[in-house]
Order: C-alpha cells, then sequence, then structure tokens
C-alpha cells in the first residue's frame, strides 16, 4: 500500500537503485528462511511474491526486536529487488537486513539474502538476491507520513553511516503513447492483509505472470517496483504491460484512474 504523495519523477538510473554494501559497523539483523513448497514455482525456483514476503518479515522481524514502538507502522513505498540467481525449493536461506539511508519520515533497508553451501552448511559468501525497500513512517490512524520515531537514529543510524535518501519515486504513472496489453486482476480475499489493503507481495505475483509470458527472461535481472495508491477491497484492477528492449513495464491501476504500482524489470 501507499501513504500520502511525496512527489515523483521520471525515471532515470541512479541513486535510488544503489545497493549499498554491508556495513562494517552498526544494526545488522539475521534470520534463516528455508524455501517451503508454498514459496516455489512449479520449476522449483522462489518465486518473487514469496521473496518479497521475505522481506516484509525479515523488516518486521528486525522492528520488533529493536523496540520500535510499532512495527507495523511503516508502508513500503519502493522495492529494488535485483536477482543474481534464484534460490531453489528446499534451499536454506541467510537473510541479512540493515538501514541503509535516513530521511525526515522515512528510511531505507537493505536486504541480502544467501544460500548454504551444501557441504559446510554455512552462509554462502556472495549474496543470490539483494534488494532495498524504502520504508515510510505513518500514522496508523491517518496512514499518513510522519517523523520516524525518536530513538530511530540511535538504534539505526550507525548502519546508515550518515547517508541520507530522498522517497522521490522515478517511474513515470502513466505509459502515454507506449502500447500496452491491458488485462484485469481479480482480486481475492487473501490479497489483504491487516491494514485492509492489497498486500506488497500480491504485485510481485502480476511480476511473477509476466516472467511466466516471457520466457527468456531470466536472471541475473533488477525490477524497480514503486507504491503509490493504496488499493482497497471492492476495487476493479487492471495490469497495463509494456515489453521493452531490456525487459517490460508494468502499470497497476484501478477502475476509479487511481495508480496502484507502476514496476520496470530489466535485464
Amino acid at each position: 500500500m501507499q501513504t500520502a504523495s511525496l512527489g515523483s519523477g521520471s525515471m532515470n538510473r541512479g541513486e535510488f537503485d544503489e545497493m549499498v554494501p554491508l556495513p562494517a559497523a552498526g544494526r545488522v539483523f539475521t534470520a534463516t528462511r528455508r524455501v517451503r513448497l508454498g514459496d516455489a514455482s512449479p520449476a522449483g525456483r522462489l518465486r518473487l511474491d514469496a521473496c518479497a514476503r521475505y522481506l516484509q518479515d525479515v523488516a518486521n522481524d528486525d522492528s520488533r526486536d529493536a523496540g520500535l514502538p510499532n512495527p507495523t507502522a511503516w508502508v513500503a513505498r519502493r522495492t529494488v529487488l535485483r536477482v543474481h540467481q534464484f534460490p531453489q525449493y528446499l534451499d536454506m536461506l541467510t537473510l541479512r537486513t540493515w538501514c541503509s539511508g535516513l530521511g525526515p519520515r522515512w528510511a531505507e533497508r537493505r536486504y541480502s539474502i544467501t544460500g548454504h553451501d551444501p557441504i559446510t552448511n554455512e552462509p554462502a559468501e556472495h549474496a543470490c538476491i539483494e534488494a532495498t525497500t524504502l520504508w515510510v513512517h505513518v500514522d496508523m490512524q491517518t496512514m499518513k507520513p510522519i517523523a520516524v520515531p525518536a530513538d530511530f537514529a540511535s538504534l539505526y543510524g550507525e548502519a546508515a553511516a550518515g547517508r541520507t535518501i530522498s522517497a522521490r519515486l522515478h517511474l513515470p504513472t502513466r505509459p502515454g503513447d507506449i502500447p500496452t496489453n491491458t488485462t484485469g486482476w481479480p482480486l481475492r480475499f487473501t490479497d489483504f492483509d491487516v491494514l485492509g489493503h492489497v498486500n506488497n507481495a500480491v504485485y510481485w505475483s502480476m511480476i511473477e505472470e509476466q516472467m511466466v509470458r516471457l520466457r527468456s527472461f531470466r536472471a541475473p535481472f533488477t525490477v524497480t517496483l514503486d507504491h503509490h495508491d493504496a488499493i482497497d477491497v471492492g476495487s476493479e484492477v487492471h495490469v497495463a504491460v509494456a515489453d521493452t528492449d531490456a525487459g517490460f513495464d508494468v502499470w497497476v491501476t484501478t477502475g476509479g484512474g487511481s495508480v496502484g504500482a507502476v514496476a520496470r524489470a530489466i535485464r
């Protein structure tokens, strides 16, 4: 879901999709997950929607472990997912997450997912998936952005190492004159989370559908997904897709004309 507008702009690659390295000092939260049956595609690879749930869960676990006052009061504004190699069914994964940038009402969280060495069972040296998410701190009553908690910088600032970030989005909210193929996306009861809106992971299911269609689009690749307006129960959802030389673009809109999300996938 998404909060009130914080500004948007035209697409350009740069700071917004930067993957900063693991910090030399500061808080790094670590967890493990095994790729289970409900997380894997028919071919056995980890699906993107399942990966998105892993990221949500480890972020929430870290916030609770750190003692933040309301770990649920953060909504995703942008996620960049860089897949170097897909984990497979029953693989054990180590997930690491840390704060990689600060803003007045938001913060960036980095993630690194590594597989395990089949002999030593230790985490591999290089990540198979890397990600960043820009999380906005919100008032749970109004869902409007508010200042990050008072002790946030003391908990996470060392890992961020003074890096500041913008909440500006970069993907165009409309396809313009680009030819698109538009289909409906039926919403299910299971698509909605405790906030009453379509969960972030559902948008990654829409990306998965395009990967099934474009068999040549395989790892390594990067997907940037910008969240705009929340999609509520009863909404009529449309997914418009435009293929590009490097991959594809996706626009998720509702019958009322609002933009739920925009994604760009490139190899």
